[in-house]
């Protein structure tokens, strides 16, 4: 009997199960779908968002003569000490940004053809926002590409990438040449053109009709539509600024020494480009009092809300209310960190005396037998020293190899002590509490752009077009730049900054300066690689450390870096060489 009630089961279950048979369709969108599901449109938009370059704090610095890692395992140390190749390289951006470019392309396809909103001119408000986004993105993505493809061919030709803005589909060719460097740049700058055209200087609320931009309010719009499109819920998007950085970021890129010979780039269009951003916050009046220090401005960034910027970030990631995993990474072990990231000597030697002055100057006053004594106040706020006091207990650190107390010693533990004498204290919030038991987190968020890069930027490119005080036409020059960023980091503030004054007429000195306070400012965001290779210097400075014993410091070499000349420019994949003859690979790789 069970045996018959099973089987007469089983035939009621088949008979009403005609899917076991014929399957039913399948509920997978198509592309087409989104012509009529706005969401589903807007999430090919989104989808290129997701796979920002920088959409986290990277610290490629351990590839360079800035920083060291104790984690054995680190892409970035393996690519410095010899195992860099065009199938093992962690700079790589080809296959993430050409994806993103597919979705802004298949998106720009569409755009005009989705109904956003039912009112007409509100659509058209959505549509030209989302239109100018994509353009601005496709900007962005092509300048990481850009920055970490570009390069000299065997025959001595300089180019970019392969420049695509149609949709690829099953039938397309994909065996594309790259194209010229220079055409690279002039692409970028035309979606950044479009971008500027469509989108709003900033996503900001407007109170009256005659506030709407006339193109909008002659077609009828009102202020309550602008800002259902252009309000200040849509802060952490795409916007004309943050469009126009890139293209500046690009000039700056395109007129430096590793491109110029093969590049139509000026260094005053790099300048005028960067000084226009800068024109819109006052020029150097505009240079925020505490953006040096913008990780651990707690009630600012407690603030934070809704997309809303800081001073001095022109774009941010969201903020992360409770986040301590940095400090966990970054922490000294006695508080409870794997101390990751190991600030060099070669860094802490870039650091000039508080008075200003270079520590190799006999001006200085610097004491190699106490050598953090009168430096420069970045130096504490950046790294963490031996005798450096942090956390919420008031920890004093301990980097000796005399200290048998904790980990914190020079190579005490692998995976965890400092193998350079030093901590990272840059990006870290020491309210954030760590024990055996119990985590309290703090708010954090990390930069895309800030403004003292752009600054920066702008004092580099204009000592090279104009000299160290020539002004172009923006009322400012190098040396104005670089004075405030010294005088904000409270450097040479006693004294008049003399050496600063001794240099100010030197364009080979002042570009020194430029890009060692550049070194300094930027240090740990990802920089440092990128700014020794576009300016053709050499990748393959020792790491060094320093061994403090007794009171004495002795200074030894802690990783050689193992780069040849060809990698100033970083490879086409090997993969994608292979697949496609017509794609021409950097010299060396």
């Amino acid at each position: 009997m069970k045996k018959i009630f099973t089987v007469f089961v089983a035939a009621l279950l088949l008979v009403g199960c005609d899917d076991l048979f014929t399957p039913a369709i399948e509920n997978n969108k198509q592309v087409s779908d989104g012509l009529n599901d706005p969401l589903y449109a807007e999430g090919i938009l989104a989808n290129a968002y997701t796979r920002n370059p920088y959409s986290s704090q990277s610290f490629n610095d351990v590839a360079t003569d800035d920083a060291v890692t104790n984690q054995t395992a680190n892409s970035y140390l393996k690519m410095a000490t010899g195992s860099w190749t065009s199938n093992n390289n962690p700079m790589d951006q080809w296959g993430s940004c050409k994806a993103a470019i597919h979705y802004l392309n298949l998106f720009l396809t569409m755009v005009d053809q989705v109904s956003w909103a039912n009112t007409p001119i509100v659509n058209q408000m959505f549509c030209d926002r989302l239109k100018g986004e994509a353009y601005g993105l496709r900007a962005m993505f092509s300048f990481y590409m850009l920055q970490a493809h570009a390069g000299w061919t065997a025959d001595g030709r300089l180019l970019g990438v392969p420049i695509v803005e149609t949709v690829e589909d099953e039938n397309s060719d994909f065996n594309y040449p790259r194209n010229t460097f220079d055409e690279c740049v002039q692409a970028i700058y035309d979606d950044v053109a479009m971008a500027e055209e469509l989108l709003p200087l900033d996503y900001e609320n407007i109170s009256s009709d005659e506030q709407v931009p006339t193109k909008y309010r002659t077609e009828g719009a009102n202020f309550s539509q602008y800002n259902i499109v252009f309000g200040d819920n849509f802060r952490s998007r795409m916007s004309g600024r943050i469009a126009l950085a890139f293209r500046a970021k690009t000039a700056l890129l395109a007129a430096s020494p590793a491109f110029a010979e093969g590049s139509s780039a000026t260094w005053s269009e790099a300048a005028d480009y960067n000084g226009e951003i800068l024109d819109l916050i006052g020029g150097v009046s505009g240079l925020a009092a505490q953006g040096h220090t913008w990780y651990k401005n707690a009630a600012e960034i407690n603030d934070l809300t809704g997309g809303s910027n800081p001073p001095e970030m022109i774009w941010r990631n969201g903020k992360d209310a409770t986040a301590y995993s940095l400090e966990q990474a970054q922490f000294p072990p006695s508080l409870f960190g794997s101390g990751q990231v190991n600030p060099t000597q070669n860094l802490v030697d870039a650091f000039p005396m508080a008075n200003g002055y270079p520590i190799s100057s006999s001006e200085s006053g610097y004491n190699s037998q106490d050598p953090y004594a009168n430096r420069d106040p970045r130096l504490s706020l950046y790294i963490v020293v031996n005798g450096t006091v942090m956390g919420n207990d008031s920890k004093t650190i301990d980097t000796s190899v005399d200290n048998t107390a904790n980990r914190d010693g020079l190579n005490r533990e692998n995976g965890y002590s400092t193998r350079t004498g030093y901590y990272l204290r840059k990006h870290l919030r020491e309210d954030v509490y760590l024990s055996s038991t119990t985590t309290t987190g703090q708010p954090h968020y990390s930069p895309r752009i800030r403004y003292t890069e752009i600054f920066l930027n702008y004092a580099e490119a204009a000592n090279e077009a104009w000299g160290p005080t020539g002004m172009g036409t923006h009322g400012y020059s190098a040396y104005d730049v670089i004075k405030a960023i010294r005088q904000r980091a409270g450097v040479g503030t006693d004294n008049g900054d003399p050496y600063l004054e001794s240099v100010k007429n030197d364009q080979t000195q002042m570009r020194e300066l430029i890009r060692n306070e550049r070194r300094l400012e930027l240090c740990f965001e990802g920089f440092r690689f990128w700014d020794l290779r576009r300016w053709n210097l050499s990748l393959n400075e020792p790491a060094k450390g320093v061994r403090i014993s007794a009171g004495t410091y002795q200074v030894f070499d802690v990783e050689s870096r193992t780069y040849n000349d060809f990698m100033r420019f970083g490879p086409i994949p090997y993969s994608e060489v292979v697949k496609f003859d017509a794609l021409e690979q950097n010299q060396g790789w």
